[in-house]
């Protein structure tokens, strides 16, 4: 690390802390040099995933959007805040842990059907009206008889 105050590059660590938050590392260091004391952070650098859409457009990944479709799927639904934040971080955790940089659309959807079955069948069935995009009530019966055949097994 580079001393701010005489461009010196040795210096020793005085002190560490995690954050509060636990993202990041507070460094106390000392420039061997001048005996100056400055801090540094580190940080995990997250790399920005980016998202394929239906039209073939690329767009940076946007958790809100993910967490928009799941509040409208659980609208007026006993599901807590705190259980629908915890399915978004989890589905951004599966993207990120793939280490892939572009992930399709289909992709995120299904991790969010995938996530709603688990947890509210009617938040489900209306996610998959939406995203599967129904063109009569017979798939929209197909997709209930497959819901409830999974719930006899």
């Amino acid at each position: 690390m580079k001393c701010p105050f005489c461009a010196n590059i040795e210096d020793k660590v005085v002190d560490s802390r995690i954050s509060t938050e636990g993202d990041s590392i507070r460094r106390r260091r000392e420039c061997l040099k001048c005996q100056r004391r400055f801090t540094t952070y580190e940080y995990v650098e997250k790399t920005t995933l980016m998202v394929i859409k239906k039209d073939g457009r690329r767009e940076p990944f946007d958790r809100n959007k993910v967490l928009s479709g799941v509040l409208r799927a659980c609208e007026k639904r006993p599901i807590s805040m705190q259980a629908i934040e915890g399915m978004v971080d989890s589905i951004e955790r599966q993207l990120q842990k793939n280490n892939e940089k572009e992930v399709v659309t289909s992709d995120i959807g299904e991790l969010v059907m995938k996530s709603l079955h688990g947890t509210d069948e009617v938040a489900y069935v209306r996610f998959a009206s939406v995203y599967r995009q129904f063109k009569d009530i017979n798939q929209f019966l197909g997709e209930l008889k497959d819901l409830l055949d999974k719930r006899r097994e």
